[in-house]
């Protein structure tokens, strides 16, 4: 399973305990919780996160310092916790390398919310929209023309079945939670999405699967959610 890592710096255990639960429900199950800033840059360049949750005020060296030793090595987004609600504190986290800052009290919806939207803007400058094939086995993902085919056939897919394929195949080989999908598709709160999930990636397979029953391409992890696979790889 190739889940999004995420790093979250406090010394309050409290607050670790809650962001690490509210995550969790979130869709996000690889939460790795650091309490001081000497260790958070050596969990850093040991585990590499995909983004980090960083408190300024850390009873070692504080959280500008600790982002401005991460940045030495990694790109990877940081969004500042703090209970300073000044701005000249917003500007020196953004400025020693910070990608988002929030101010304590927070709450953890909200922190979740600004993860996802940090996690997209990384996966957008990763794979960018325009000219380019996406090739996976006997699939071709023209991401220009908006069209799949299959062996040289035109799958013929709805615009939102394809939207899905492309996200799909743009993070190939990741486990992509329902929630997590129907938010990136559909642009809005995940609540309820479940069916309408299930039926597009149900449509989705009965076009690219030779049998729909026994996918090969786009599997179902029981729990976790979907991920889409090359099959003639091991």
């Amino acid at each position: 399973m190739n889940e999004y890592k995420i790093m979250v710096v406090d010394d309050e255990p409290d607050i670790l305990d809650l962001l690490g639960k509210s995550l969790n429900m979130e869709g996000f199950p690889a939460v790795i919780k650091v309490d001081t800033g000497i260790k958070a840059v050596n969990t850093c360049k040991e585990i590499q996160p995909d983004i980090i949750i960083l408190d300024v005020m850390l009873p070692d060296i504080d959280g500008y310092e600790v982002c401005k030793q991460i940045r030495q090595f990694s790109h990877c987004p940081i969004l500042f916790l703090s209970s300073k609600n000044d701005e000249l504190d917003k500007i020196l986290g953004l400025a020693v390398g910070g990608d988002d800052y929030v101010t304590k009290p927070f709450s953890p919806k909200e922190i979740a919310y600004r993860v996802k939207a940090q996690l997209r803007r990384m996966e957008y400058k990763r794979n960018p929209p325009g000219n380019q094939t996406i090739e996976i086995g006997a699939l071709t993902i023209d991401t220009d023309g908006c069209r799949a085919l299959k062996d040289g056939r035109d799958l013929e897919l709805t615009a939102r079945e394809f939207e899905i394929l492309q996200y799909l195949a743009e993070n190939k080989g990741r486990v992509i939670s329902r929630e997590r999908l129907y938010e990136a598709i559909w642009n809005e709160d995940s609540f309820g999405c479940d069916n309408t999930v299930m039926v597009h990636i149900r449509h989705l397979r009965e076009k690219m699967e030779s049998d729909p029953t026994t996918p090969q391409y786009l599997i179902t992890m029981k729990g976790l959610g979907y991920k889409l696979v090359n099959p003639y790889e091991k």
